[in-house]
C-alpha cells in the first residue's frame, strides 16, 4: 500500500502543471541571435544562462510580443525555439528617431574615457529613462538614435521554462513582477 504524497509532493506536482495563462509569473532561460538576410543565425548575442533566469508577469506585454504569445500554454520545462518578424520583436526603425542631446545629459552603464559612436547610453525624458546609441560625438552635444538597438532585425530565440506561479494582487496591479528577478519597490 503506498503512502499518500506530501502536501510538499502536492504543491511541487501542482506548480510543474500550471500552464503559462494571463496573471502568472514566468521565469526563463534564455538565448537570443540576430537572424541575417541570408536566413542564417549569427553568434549569441545575449543569453542569460550561467546567471539568474529572466522574470516577467505574462499578459502584460514586459517581453516582446512574439515570444509572449510562443510562451502561452507552455509548462516548467518546456522549451522552444523561435524566429521572430520585426513586427513581433522590437517593430521596425523610426528614421526620424535621432535627436541631438548635451553630452551631460547622457548616463552611461559603466565608466567611459572616451564616447565613441555605437555605444548605448540612456537619457532622461518626459515618458522617463530611454535608451540610447551614440551615432556622433562633439564637444559638447552628441547626436543619439532612440530606436531599440534590435529594431528592424530578425530575432531568433531558444527559450527553456524554468518556473511558474500566480502573480500577486500587487503585481497584476503594477503590472510587472516584484520581489526576486522583479521590480523592488
Amino acid at each position: 500500500m503506498s503512502e499518500a504524497p506530501s502536501i510538499e509532493e502536492q504543491v511541487a506536482k501542482d506548480d510543474s502543471e500550471q500552464a503559462i495563462t494571463m496573471n502568472k509569473v514566468v521565469s526563463f532561460h534564455y538565448r537570443l541571435a540576430e537572424v541575417g538576410e541570408d536566413g542564417e543565425r549569427a553568434d549569441w548575442r545575449e543569453e542569460s544562462h550561467g546567471s539568474a533566469p529572466l522574470f516577467y508577469l505574462h499578459g502584460f506585454h514586459n517581453v516582446v510580443v512574439g515570444l509572449e504569445k510562443a510562451l502561452e500554454g507552455k509548462k516548467i520545462g518546456d522549451a522552444i525555439e523561435i524566429t521572430l518578424q520585426p513586427d513581433d520583436a522590437y517593430g521596425y526603425r523610426r528614421p526620424n528617431s535621432t535627436q541631438r542631446v548635451p553630452i551631460k545629459h547622457l548616463q552611461f552603464p559603466g565608466p567611459v574615457k572616451k564616447i565613441l559612436p555605437g555605444m548605448p547610453a540612456s537619457v532622461e525624458t518626459n515618458q522617463g529613462k530611454r535608451a540610447v546609441v551614440i551615432l556622433k560625438v562633439g564637444k559638447f552635444n552628441a547626436d543619439v538614435d532612440f530606436n531599440h538597438p534590435l529594431a528592424g532585425k530578425v530575432l531568433y530565440y531558444e527559450v527553456q521554462v524554468e518556473g511558474i506561479r500566480d502573480a500577486s494582487t500587487q503585481e497584476i496591479a503594477h503590472g510587472h513582477v516584484h520581489g526576486t528577478g522583479g521590480h523592488q519597490h
